[in-house]
């Protein structure tokens, strides 16, 4: 039986003690939503492997078909691009064969930001939240995700979408929060974790002490940081005037709205529509940034940006020959097993390749048109 099976055992026998969750690999470190699927799992195949696989394998379509669309509406690719979403081993393996949590998660987010091209903001938002709470690989989507919110909702909007994904993971971790809430918030969004050096995927070419040290650790986490504000400031603002310019006519919008309750508990604004290539642009890069810049990849979260590749080499200025090349070199080394000094090198070298190709691209008008229009968000 899988781990993500056999850790909900506790759970089902009564454990609200997330200090007391474990399973084969160890203790228990996702939230409350890993708990509730993998018990319908569980529920439903009687925690056999083969009928669960059956139900990853529906997953595995449900998550495709949510893909094929978000990259229709956004008309990036050419028709037979759409055919490099099918050809990863890797993926089907995570998929199908090992039935883990990344694949729930994932197709989620997928489902989020499918609801965003359609202005969703909302609903949105509330299943990010759920997918958050299955794992919490999605959070490297946050930043990406509010900075679209400041641009395409009010200010009273973006707060009351916040509020219900927020309600969402409290009633999630309720019967947790209730009775051990120290354990459960510790255990299950413990953003320090180190992962094992034998496991992982990129970086496997840095020394293993230098690997789980915490200076390592705060080097990557600058250059994220620094690199989300560089693409934030100069490509995904740039016709706004810049990051800054954003947030200071947003906050003085917000501001001045104080003095005019009726104008501000109102749900209606004058605000510009996103277009979908800005926001699919956005969501995609700013995760790629994420995963460039962590520490460690297992071969599981191959899948948390996989079916964003063929969109990321098509967004830049490279040859499609070269994008060609580049997608089938990431596929050879997530499929190098156990990965090693030179297959880690290599990845690294790609995902910076694919970066300097976003970074120099043409940056995309964000709004579906020039002229504000008179709309009402959700």
């Amino acid at each position: 039986m899988p781990t993500c099976l056999r850790q909900v055992d506790g759970f089902l026998g009564g454990g609200r003690d997330y200090t007391k969750l474990e399973g084969d690999t160890g203790p228990l470190v996702y939230p409350a939503g890993f708990l509730y699927v993998y018990s319908a799992i569980k529920f439903i195949t009687g925690g056999q492997v083969f009928p669960a696989q059956i139900l990853f394998g529906i997953l595995y379509i449900v998550n495709l078909g949510i893909i094929l669309l978000i990259y229709i509406k956004n008309d990036t690719l050419p028709w037979w691009g759409l055919g490099l979403l099918c050809l990863s081993k890797r993926i089907h393996s995570i998929f199908i064969l090992r039935l883990f949590n990344d694949c729930f998660a994932m197709t989620l987010l997928h489902c989020s930001l499918a609801l965003l091209l359609y202005q969703k903001w909302h609903l949105a938002l509330i299943i990010f939240s759920g997918a958050v709470s299955i794992k919490m690989n999605v959070l490297l989507y946050a930043p990406s995700l509010f900075l679209l919110m400041l641009k395409g909702m009010t200010i009273q909007g973006v707060f009351s979408a916040l509020l219900g994904a927020a309600s969402l993971q409290i009633l999630l971790g309720l019967p947790f929060l209730l009775t051990h809430p120290i354990g459960y918030i510790s255990r299950a969004f413990n953003l320090g974790r180190i992962f094992i050096h034998f496991w992982s995927v990129n970086f496997k070419f840095v020394p293993e002490e230098i690997f789980v040290s915490k200076e390592f650790a705060s080097a990557l986490l600058l250059l994220h940081l620094t690199l989300l504000g560089v693409f934030a400031h100069y490509r995904w603002s740039q016709h706004e005037g810049g990051l800054f310019h954003l947030l200071h006519s947003r906050l003085s919008n917000a501001v001045s709205k104080l003095f005019s309750i009726r104008q501000f508990l109102s749900c209606e604004s004058r605000f510009k529509t996103l277009s979908r290539e800005h926001i699919t642009t956005v969501m995609f890069v700013g995760n790629f940034i994420g995963i460039v810049c962590a520490r460690s990849l297992h071969y599981q979260f191959y899948s948390w940006y996989f079916y964003s590749l063929p969109f990321l080499l098509w967004k830049t200025p490279f040859p499609t020959s070269l994008r060609l090349v580049l997608f089938a070199a990431v596929e050879l080394c997530w499929n190098i097993f156990p990965s090693n000094f030179y297959s880690s090198l290599l990845l690294l070298c790609i995902h910076l390749s694919i970066l300097w190709g976003l970074w120099i691209a043409p940056s995309e008008y964000p709004y579906v048109d020039g002229k504000p229009s008179q709309t009402k968000e959700e």
